[in-house]
């Protein structure tokens, strides 16, 4: 794990460097100042340590990143764990409803899918989970907002402010559930994809004829045999998703008018705050890495066999 965040702090800092422009030239132009004179540029640039060597600064970087101070904003001269701390809460809660809506779908229904193979439930399975995986959740976000309206007769529109479950549980829910049902409707329809696939590949192993052969209820078969061993590719599956979910929802967000992750990372990228965008990277890559950590110690959990030296 601490070799690859290295790596990845090494590549995304040395990238922004070689990113055409300067975000301190830019700051001064936005803010109007646009007779500001080469002094006061090399010195606004000496306040955010920009002209030291990028060895140097990368250096001060990684010891502020070690203290969890990602250093300050160029265009908004705020902390960076500042805006990451308002916007991180948002993505990770959106990324937990969509996870566990996912999995609440797609376990029993990609397990119902194929223990009913080509049959008529088989099949309107296998629609309903196409059908999200071909629908964008943008989109599908969008159809939910109209559906309201029309619904309702009103003129709703997702709330702008976010407010922690803990302090309003009804607004929060009100503005994060559409969100979460939209992303999570695709993500269930891939991980009952694959539940399916590897829910057929297990039944046809010989241990679980075995275990018909000695007379076992067909329940504790399919829950204590067939789904501990077939769960091992969904896990994947839904590990990487929830990991993706946490800086991938950029259009997601932009449909509900949500200042999450994602949100944050574009509008970094657009106006090259360097700080910010190499704070949201790491952090990302962080989710990724620790995530398949984790991944790896359910594996060990779910089937004795795995064993780590």
């Amino acid at each position: 794990m601490f070799p690859t965040m290295f790596f990845v702090s090494v590549v995304v800092f040395f990238l922004m460097q070689m990113i055409p422009g300067d975000p301190v030239e830019l700051k001064m132009l936005g803010d109007g100042s646009g007779d500001f004179s080469p002094e006061q540029l090399t010195l606004e640039r000496e306040r955010y340590g920009l002209n030291d060597h990028p060895v140097i600064q990368f250096t001060n970087w990684m010891f502020g990143v070690v203290q969890l101070d990602f250093g300050v904003s160029i265009l908004t001269d705020r902390r960076v764990s500042e805006d990451i701390a308002i916007a991180l809460p948002l993505s990770f809660q959106i990324a937990i409803m969509s996870t566990l809506l996912a999995t609440l779908l797609a376990i029993p229904l990609g397990t119902l899918a194929a223990l009913r193979q080509d049959t008529w439930v088989d099949y309107l399975i296998r629609i309903f989970s196409i059908a999200g995986i071909a629908t964008p959740g943008f989109f599908l976000g969008i159809m939910m907002i109209i559906g309201i309206l029309v619904i309702t007769n009103s003129q709703w529109a997702p709330p702008f402010d976010y407010k922690p479950i803990w302090v309003d549980p009804w607004y929060n829910l009100s503005m994060l559930i559409w969100p979460a049902l939209a992303t999570g409707y695709r993500y269930s329809a891939v991980a009952m994809r694959m539940t399916r696939s590897t829910v057929l590949e297990v039944l046809r192993e010989d241990y679980i004829r075995t275990a018909r052969a000695k007379g076992l209820v067909e329940k504790i078969i399919i829950n204590r045999h067939a789904l501990t061993n077939a769960m091992l590719p969904v896990i994947t599956v839904i590990g990487i998703e929830f990991a993706f979910l946490i800086g991938g929802l950029v259009v997601t967000e932009q449909v509900f008018n949500l200042a999450g992750i994602g949100n944050l990372f574009v509008t970094a990228v657009e106006l090259k705050d360097y700080m910010v965008v190499q704070a949201l990277v790491l952090i990302v890559a962080f989710v990724f890495v620790f995530t398949n950590f984790f991944i790896d110690i359910l594996y060990a959990w779910l089937d004795p066999r795995i064993r780590y030296a």
